[in-house]
C-alpha cells in the first residue's frame, strides 16, 4: 500500500474519534494491552512522560519536548488530533514519523488488527511507542488523548505524570463535575511516580492529594511553586517573570506561544523540570530559554493563538471548550483597541458543549459561523440558528476559507478576526492565501 492507502485504510477500518464521536471510545485498556502485547511492548522501552489535563496539555507537550531536545536528548513526542498530516502526531526531534514507517507498522499489524478490533486512536498509540523504541529515543513525552484513567496511554510507567488543569470538556464521557472529571484524569497518577498539577481548583485538589497519597506518589502545584508576573504582549510576542517562590529566583522569559494562558502552562513545564533535573536530567538555562522562545521551530507546534497576517490581524486558535474559549476572550480584551471590531469565524463539533460556548461570546462581535469536513462537526446553518437564540447574528458558509475572505471583506485594518471553536476547524484554514508574509 502507499502511505495515502494506508492512512485511508486506517481511517476506513478503525473508529475514530475525531471523525464519529464516543462510538469510537472504548472504555478499558484491554485493545491497547493486547495490541501492545503482541508487538513485544515497545512502551517498556523508553522512558517517558505523561500529560493530562483539559486544556493546555499539547502546548505544555510541546514546551516540554522542545526543552529536552534542545538540552540534548533525543526526544519523542506523541500528541493528537493533528491539525493537516496524521504523522505530526508521532515526532522525534520535531521530525515527522517516516511515512515508510506508517506503512509498514499497518501492514504488520493488520492480522493482529482485524483480530482485536483497535480504535484508531489505539493503533495509534501502539504505532508511537513502537516507534519510539525502535528510534531509542532517551525520553517521550506522552500526551493523553481524552481523560486519563482510561486513556490508551496509559499503560506506560512514566518518570513524571502531569495533569495541566481540569474544566468540562467531554462531560458524557468523563463525567459531569469537575470532581468526576478530576479523578479521571487522576488515574494516570501510579505508584511512587511525581505528579505535577498544573491548575487545581477549590474541588479538584483533595481529588489529586488523595489519589497521590494512595500511590505513594509525590505531588507538586505548580501554582504554589512559581509565580508569574510583569506580562508584556505583543500579538506575535510574549514575555514574562516567573518567580521560584521557595528559592526566590525570579527569571525572565520570552515565549515563542504567546497566547496568556501559556503564562500557565510556563509554571507547569518549569515545575515538571525542575523534577527531572533531580531525576538526573541535566538543562541549562540557555537551553530552556531558547526552546520556550522558539517551541515552534523546534516541535512544529501551530494553531495555538497563531497570529497568520496582521492589518487586520487574523488568528488561529484551537480553543473549542467553555475554559479555552474564556481565556481566549480574556486575552481578546487586553490585545484589541477600543476602537476595533472582533470579527468571530467559528465552527463546532456536535458532541461539545455548543450552547454554553455559545452563551459566553460577545454581541457585539461580527459572527461567521462555519464547519469542518468531518461527521461530526455541527453543520454551519444548525450552529448559525442555535446562536442567533442568544442574540449572536452573522452569516454561514460551508467553508471556513470562504468564512475567513468574508471577515477580511468586512473588515478594517485595525480590526481582528479570531478562528476558532474546532480543532478540525481551524486544521481547514489554508494559511498561506492570508498571510502577508
Amino acid at each position: 500500500m502507499t502511505y495515502r492507502q494506508t492512512i485511508e485504510y486506517l481511517y476506513a477500518q478503525l473508529p475514530m474519534f475525531s471523525r464519529i464521536g464516543t462510538a469510537a471510545y472504548k472504555a478499558n485498556l484491554d485493545n491497547t494491552i493486547a495490541l501492545c502485547d503482541a508487538i513485544g511492548n515497545p512502551q517498556n522501552k523508553f522512558k517517558s512522560i505523561h500529560i493530562a489535563g483539559t486544556n493546555g496539555k499539547g502546548s505544555t507537550s510541546h514546551l516540554l519536548a522542545a526543552i529536552l531536545q534542545q538540552a540534548g536528548y533525543k526526544t519523542g513526542l506523541y500528541t493528537s488530533p493533528h491539525l493537516k498530516d496524521f504523522r505530526e502526531r508521532i515526532k522525534v526531534n520535531g521530525q515527522m514519523v517516516s511515512e515508510v514507517f506508517v506503512i509498514d507498522f499497518v501492514e504488520k499489524t493488520k492480522a493482529v488488527s482485524q483480530k482485536i478490533k483497535p480504535s484508531f486512536f489505539e493503533l495509534t498509540v501502539a504505532m508511537a511507542f513502537a516507534y519510539f523504541a525502535k528510534e531509542k529515543v532517551d525520553i517521550a513525552v506522552i500526551e493523553t488523548g481524552l481523560g486519563g484513567r482510561l486513556d490508551s496511554t496509559n499503560i506506560i510507567t512514566p518518570l513524571l505524570s502531569i495533569i495541566t488543569n481540569i474544566g468540562y470538556d467531554h462531560t458524557n464521557l468523563l463525567g459531569d463535575t469537575l470532581e468526576k472529571i478530576a479523578a479521571e484524569k487522576a488515574g494516570i497518577i501510579k505508584p511512587s511516580v511525581p505528579v505535577v498539577i498544573g491548575e487545581y481548583l477549590p474541588q479538584t485538589k483533595d481529588i489529586f492529594i488523595s489519589k497521590a497519597k494512595k500511590e505513594n506518589a509525590p505531588i507538586y502545584f505548580a501554582q504554589d511553586e512559581y509565580s508569574v508576573s510583569q506580562i508584556q504582549y505583543s500579538p506575535t510576542s510574549l514575555t514574562c517573570n516567573i518567580k521560584n517562590i521557595e528559592h526566590d529566583i525570579t527569571d525572565k522569559f520570552e515565549c515563542g506561544l504567546n497566547g496568556l494562558y501559556q503564562t500557565k502552562n510556563l509554571q507547569t513545564v518549569l515545575c515538571a523540570e525542575g523534577i527531572l533535573m533531580q531525576q538526573g536530567f541535566t538543562i541549562t538555562s540557555q537551553a530552556e530559554k531558547y526552546a520556550i522562545k522558539n517551541v515552534k521551530a523546534l516541535t512544529g507546534l501551530t494553531g495555538r493563538w497563531d497570529v497568520i497576517t496582521q492589518q487586520p490581524t487574523i488568528i488561529l486558535d484551537v480553543a473549542h471548550n467553555e475554559d479555552g474559549i474564556r481565556q481566549l476572550l480574556e486575552q481578546l480584551k487586553i490585545v484589541m483597541s477600543a476602537a476595533s471590531q472582533l470579527h468571530i469565524v467559528i465552527g463546532m463539533v456536535k458532541d461539545k458543549d455548543v450552547n454554553k460556548v455559545l452563551s459566553l461570546l460577545p454581541q457585539d462581535a461580527m459572527y461567521y459561523f462555519s464547519n469542518a469536513h468531518t461527521e461530526r462537526a455541527m453543520p454551519h446553518l444548525q450552529l448559525k440558528e442555535k446562536a442567533a437564540t442568544l442574540h449572536l447574528d452573522g452569516n454561514s458558509f460551508d467553508d471556513v476559507n470562504t468564512a475567513i475572505q468574508a471577515a477580511k471583506s468586512a473588515a478594517t485594518t485595525n480590526d481582528t478576526i479570531i478562528v476558532c471553536g474546532s480543532v478540525f476547524l481551524v486544521a481547514e484554514v489554508d494559511t498561506a492565501q492570508f498571510s502577508n508574509h
